[in-house]
């Protein structure tokens, strides 16, 4: 590998100084001349048939209109379907007819203030006829009425084992629903331009998408519906699937005046998506050396009350349990049911933290029976680099798991702390250590399609753009691309841009910014787009100068070539310009992109816990995050993503959880009901980055933002299971079951 100049370097992203001002404008920051309100009225009732009076509302001052479901198109759509061709089943209005969860949308008020649309929506009057709803997996299990989707996935026979003489670990566990929590709640703004579009800003992760649900629904043109990708506040796979987008659109067409349709943390809550929960048994059996021969994994998915996501979540979540131990003998049942409850979407992991969540203490029970170390358990059993996905699909490339699980057993210092860390145990407080595993991948190629294009163009100024259908969470993506098309072209990264996505000027991508694709996908495009530039102005040169291609150098901006009085030496902007002049040409690379391959990513997570065995709260005193990134692309970034995917991994590991009572209501409705791991709380977390180069990738990289958030949850779970002799595989692992786990098993020691 050549050594590079900008991609691994610790490079400031752009934005962060008017960020840190407060100057960025978001979307909740523009205004535009004659821009009216817009709010959802929200289901207060789980399943209801629902008769909507408006007359209050619109008798409000400023209030332009209420719609309700009779006022918008009949037609139906599914906000997963993020191209024309996916085809999962559609059945939400834009409005809907009936509510089917608490947080259902029922009627849209828009008005000129916010004001007065607060006041007319809390107007609206809609008459609940209840009927008996279904609420959670248990229920939904009862009717067969109730399943959405089922899938069973294999290699080799399971039931062909011969259990009898195997040791079998059993494990039953569940993950919980996760809200996102970002700091901008859903939001859109929409407007008709001087030329008739309509056009939509919005903080999502597929403008492509968004026009295709919006044009579908309002009966229009491609051609007539531009979407921005607007500043976002974070996103977590939330903003991944229409939410708001196309009521937004409705009102400001049919109203002909730009309309902003904004959330608050209570409906961000229970009205947008959410992780969806899983319930699952896993059942394992090893020889007695700790050689895994089968596995059998059953998992109901919670869908929620609309199709949404239901085969793709237990597609997902099947597909990675193949693709990170070598078990010849796998067979992996999932299903998604339909519950009265939000509707699950995207969220960061996709699959992998409902996946590994129980597996990954499975392990552990599995190794505690062996009485084998759970670290040498798993590297007799990880998959090795080149391995095939034992299901067909794609293969894993240069896995390097094996590598991850050393160097977090050295940085953590593994076999001593596991030895004596139960020496620190007072009479109140109780220490464990634990670790686990987790896979992800890189796209969607095996799948769905995945490509991407781009344009790249250099200008007489010595500026740089690239024009591609990315959309940065904040996360750095574009910095990200600028570090790319920086080595591509050996030249300032800041003296590029990358233009986030907008569907009037961005070339189509087929998949947005999500399946943890970007980097490796969009670029490795970005990469080609930029080789394919820097060979052009190496041609410009042989023409205009007489040069011979392969004796020319490109280096900080500028073309150098060996001459018998020295180095020649032009600018990238001198070039540029004088092609222009003697050719009438401008030069650029446009490149359409596919990946030819779908690698695993790897990391291995350690922690050491603090259990209060009076107040059952679990204090994570040290965390080491080992992850095979291939190539580091911004060590400051990446790091940074490593630390915000395990807040929201042990988030779900100790105490995040939307909640509902038997009526389907929300309880943990905002930040004082859902509890999240705070800054004080957190502990520190050290990064680690396997760094092996993989061909596929740009420079060698593979993708980290979704890995991140899977494989701290278990590594907490089993540290606290070390640590007070528990089976926790339920989450999240909440003080009140921490505590009637210890009462109960004080009860037992009574008897």
């Amino acid at each position: 590998m050549k050594e590079l100049n900008y991609v691994g370097k610790r490079l400031i992203r752009e934005d962060v100084y008017d960020k840190a001002r407060g100057k960025t404008q978001y979307t909740c920051d523009r205004k535009l001349e004659g821009m009216l309100y817009a709010k959802l009225v929200l289901s207060e009732k789980a399943l209801a048939e629902i008769s909507v009076s408006t007359e209050k509302a619109e008798q409000v001052p400023g209030i332009h209109a209420v719609y309700t479901h009779k006022d918008v198109p009949k037609k139906k759509y599914n906000p997963h379907n993020w191209t024309a061709g996916i085809g999962a089943l559609e059945d939400m209005y834009i409005l809907s007819e009936k509510a089917r969860y608490v947080g259902d949308h029922l009627a849209l008020v828009v008005g000129e203030t916010k004001e007065a649309v607060e006041e007319a929506a809390s107007l609206v009057e809609i008459t609940y006829r209840e009927e008996e709803p279904v609420i959670g997996i248990e229920a939904a299990r009862k009717s067969r009425e109730n399943l959405a989707f089922e899938k069973e996935s294999k290699c080799g026979d399971f039931d062909s084992l011969p259990l009898d003489q195997l040791i079998v670990e059993e494990t039953a566990g569940s993950t919980q629903a996760i809200h996102h929590a970002p700091i901008e709640p859903h939001i859109s703004l929409s407007a008709i331009d001087e030329t008739g579009n309509l056009v939509i800003w919005t903080p999502c992760q597929t403008v492509f998408m968004i026009r295709n649900h919006v044009c579908s629904l309002l009966d229009l043109p491609y051609t007539k519906v531009r979407v921005i990708k607007a500043v976002m506040g974070g996103s977590f796979g939330g903003k991944g699937l229409t939410v708001v987008e196309s009521a937004c659109a409705f009102a400001a067409w049919t109203l002909k005046r730009p309309v902003m349709l904004y959330m608050d943390r209570p409906a961000d809550i229970m009205a947008t998506r959410r992780r969806n929960p899983g319930d699952m048994t896993v059942k394992t059996a090893v020889t007695k050396d700790g050689k895994i021969v089968g596995r059998y994994i059953d998992c109901d998915f919670d869908g929620g009350a609309y199709y949404t996501n239901a085969s793709a979540i237990a597609m997902a979540f099947s597909k990675k349990l193949f693709r990170l131990y070598r078990v010849e003998n796998q067979t992996v049942r999932a299903r998604t049911y339909y519950t009265n409850t939000t509707p699950g979407g995207s969220c960061r992991g996709y699959g992998s933290p409902q996946a590994h969540a129980v597996t990954e203490v499975n392990l552990d029970q599995i190794a505690d029976r062996l009485g084998m170390d759970p670290c040498q358990l798993r590297l007799k059993n990880v998959v090795q680099p080149g391995d095939d996905d034992p299901t067909g699909g794609t293969n894993l490339g240069d896995a390097r798991i094996r590598e991850c699980i050393l160097k977090g057993m050295e940085e953590f210092g593994w076999e001593e702390r596991r030895a004596h860390v139960r020496e620190k145990n007072t009479r109140r407080y109780a220490y464990g250590v634990g670790m686990a595993c987790a896979t992800h991948g890189n796209g969607y190629k095996g799948g769905y399609p995945d490509f991407t294009n781009v344009h790249a163009q250099l200008h007489p100024d010595g500026t740089a753009e690239f024009r591609i259908a990315v959309h940065d969470q904040g996360c750095g993506t574009v910095m990200t691309m600028q570090q790319i098309g920086a080595e591509a072209l050996h030249m300032d990264v800041y003296r590029i841009r990358v233009y986030e996505a907008d569907t009037f000027q961005s070339p189509y991508d087929s998949a947005g910014t999500q399946a943890s694709r970007v980097t490796f996908v969009c670029g490795r495009a970005v990469q080609e787009a930029g080789e394919a530039l820097l060979e052009k102005i190496k041609k410009a040169c042989v023409s205009l100068y007489g040069w011979e291609k392969d004796r020319i150098r490109a280096e900080d901006g500028t073309m150098r070539y060996p001459g018998a009085d020295g180095e020649e030496v032009h600018t990238y902007g001198e070039i540029s310009k004088q092609y222009e002049k003697k050719f009438s040409r401008y030069l650029h690379a446009e490149v359409e992109y596919e990946p030819d391959s779908n690698p695993g990513v790897y990391c291995a997570a350690f922690a050491e816990v603090k259990v209060d065995l009076y107040t059952g709260q679990t204090q994570v005193l040290d965390l080491v995050c080992v992850h095979d990134v291939g190539q580091c692309m911004n060590y400051t970034l990446s790091e940074g993503q490593v630390e915000g995917g395990a807040q929201m991994s042990l988030g779900q590991a100790l105490f995040e959880e939307i909640a509902y009572n038997g009526k389907g209501d929300v309880r943990s409705r905002n930040f004082s009901k859902y509890h999240m791991i705070n800054a004080p709380d957190m502990p520190k977390v050290r990064s680690v980055f396997i760094e092996n180069h993989h061909s596929d990738g740009p420079y060698g990289a593979k993708s980290l933002g979704e890995v991140v958030a899977v494989a701290p949850a278990p590594a907490v779970a089993n540290a606290i299971n070390f640590a007070i002799g528990s089976r926790f595989a339920h989450y999240p692992i909440t003080p009140e079951k921490v505590v009637a786990w210890l009462e109960n098993k004080e009860h037992t020691r009574g008897r």
